[in-house]
């Protein structure tokens, strides 16, 4: 488990790329949507970490409903809330909530943690220091209550 957790943190503040134009985050979802059975974790960032890959129909769910949320929420004509380790072959996604950004590029002593992340790897808890506001948890209860 301290490997597990090692592991993964060291993903987690590894490099990642912003995913800039929306047009980008098109091409992101496509390819995670085309991978969707390669064993991805989905992870609300403050709910307990999952301990099971999700089902490829669930990813597929989760991305056409956050890009529907980040699209509708993110009252901006560019992306810049979703970063990619790897935008060519992704296997780590963060994506901020856009009612909770903080400073999510630049220089921070205490980054917001992402609202939602996307990984091939099992999350650990990130601890966030408040819990989701009660909007978002049932948005993400929501999505697999059917």
């Amino acid at each position: 488990m301290e490997n597990q957790q090692t592991e993964f943190r060291a993903s987690f503040t590894g490099t990642f790329y912003g995913i800039l134009r929306w047009e980008q985050l098109d091409g992101l979802w496509e390819q995670v949507k085309r991978d969707a059975a390669g064993g991805w974790y989905m992870y609300a960032v403050g709910e307990q970490p999952p301990e099971t890959q999700a089902r490829p129909e669930e990813i597929v769910r989760f991305i056409e409903e956050i890009d529907v949320l980040l699209r509708r929420e993110h009252e901006e004509d560019y992306c810049g809330i979703v970063y990619v380790d790897d935008p060519e072959s992704p296997a780590f996604v963060k994506i901020f909530d856009p009612n909770n950004l903080g400073v999510t590029c630049g220089y921070s002593d205490n980054p917001p943690l992402p609202g939602w992340i996307l990984s091939k790897q099992q999350p650990v808890d990130l601890q966030a220091p408040m819990p989701q506001p009660g909007n978002r948890r049932r948005w993400w209860q929501r999505l697999f209550s059917s």
